[in-house]
């Protein structure tokens, strides 16, 4: 299967760089999976659309401020001296940081993203606000270029995610095209985000409101919650001309026992279980198949890659926005749905105007 065969036609004025003034006001595309049908309805529609044996799973993940600008220091010399200009005690060349995945090696060790990528060496020092308040070590390189970098605060009593809220930046999507702003704090956070950890929003929960979710319970219907913390294993790009070689990075997740339990009641009954977002379908998927059919509660790693072939065993339907061509979340929604129903849904989406991507519209795909 090539990855071409997953493209499509978008104009960039159909990219939303903006969330709309109230969050349930986007537009929603309902496609029956069956038929490959589709129509054109709003999201304030959805809970009617739920049925009472539903469950509905949200991913609870908060992005938080990972994104962060900083200078450079020369490599660090054991030995300083003259004819080693790296050595000398001097700041220069703007650096951009995102960090993706915490790592156990030390409470301050992420798996970062740099730009620009190729000047930032093993051993190099980077130090970040406007008092050097954060400075980090470059430790090793990565096989796509990630760096493990440890980062320390030049005032050891102050706490790292304290000063990332301080100087750090909400990691808005490279095809949003102006800086963070001080609404995307919280707007590119779902109503429900509790759990500290990822760079990027699971979109699809974007549009939910308080209000939306008290109507679907008024009805009845049993929602849960999961984490997965969203890393490069959602966003990573697809370097590969065959699906089947591609490699997903995986992402830390974790399952309570009360949604574990919501969740295999609605298995063993035959309950329908309705993802919110293709990062809640990947978690979902990789637990029902750890678990022999049944999701365990607990913690672990997902590195789930669903494409078209994929036989799904826990989800029955999804809510998800628009995706990119040629992206590993386009390829699980045709996997979910079939390419061809959900690129034909596409293109009526384009000529429709939907807008797409993170601050865009949504499907329901069921």
């Amino acid at each position: 299967m090539l990855v071409s065969d997953f493209n499509f036609h978008l104009p960039e004025e159909l990219i939303a760089q903006q969330g709309l003034p109230s969050r349930d006001a986007s537009r929603m595309l309902h496609l029956d999976r069956t038929t490959g049908a589709y129509r054109d309805r709003m999201f304030q529609d959805l809970p009617d659309l739920l049925r009472p044996t539903d469950v509905l799973v949200f991913n609870n993940s908060r992005v938080f401020p990972a994104r962060l600008y900083g200078r450079r220091k020369g490599i660090r010399s054991q030995t300083p001296s003259p004819h080693n200009p790296a050595s000398r005690d001097f700041l220069h060349g703007t650096i951009e940081v995102l960090l993706t995945r915490q790592i156990s090696s030390g409470p301050n060790d992420w798996e970062c993203l740099v730009r620009p990528g190729r000047k930032i060496g093993v051993g190099e020092l980077l130090f970040f606000g406007d008092n050097n308040e954060l400075q980090a070590e470059v430790l090793t390189r990565g096989a796509f270029g990630e760096r493990l970098i440890r980062f320390t605060p030049n005032d050891q009593s102050q706490d790292f995610f304290a000063i990332l809220d301080r100087i750090g930046h909400i990691p808005l999507p490279p095809y949003i095209g102006r800086p963070d702003s001080t609404a995307d704090r919280e707007r590119y956070q779902t109503v429900y985000a509790r759990q500290r950890g990822s760079i990027a929003a699971p979109t699809a929960g974007l549009h939910f409101t308080p209000e939306i979710l008290s109507r679907i319970r008024s009805r009845g219907i049993q929602t849960a919650e999961i984490t997965l913390h969203v890393g490069l294993g959602t966003f990573q790009p697809v370097r590969v001309e065959r699906v089947e070689e591609h490699k997903l990075h995986s992402e830390a997740y974790s399952i309570s026992g009360e949604a574990a339990a919501a969740i295999n009641r609605a298995l063993e009954t035959r309950g329908r279980i309705v993802a919110v977002g293709t990062t809640t379908v990947r978690t979902l998927e990789y637990a029902v198949r750890q678990g022999m059919g049944r999701v365990a509660p607990g913690s672990g790693a997902a590195g789930l890659f669903i494409y078209p072939g994929y036989e799904f065993r826990a989800v029955g339907a999804m809510l998800t926005n628009f995706h990119l061509p040629q992206s590993t979340l386009l390829m699980l929604v045709c996997g979910f749905a079939g390419r061809e129903n959900v690129l034909r849904a596409y293109a009526h989406a384009v000529s429709g105007r939907y807008r797409f991507y993170s601050y865009g519209d949504c499907m329901f795909i069921e």
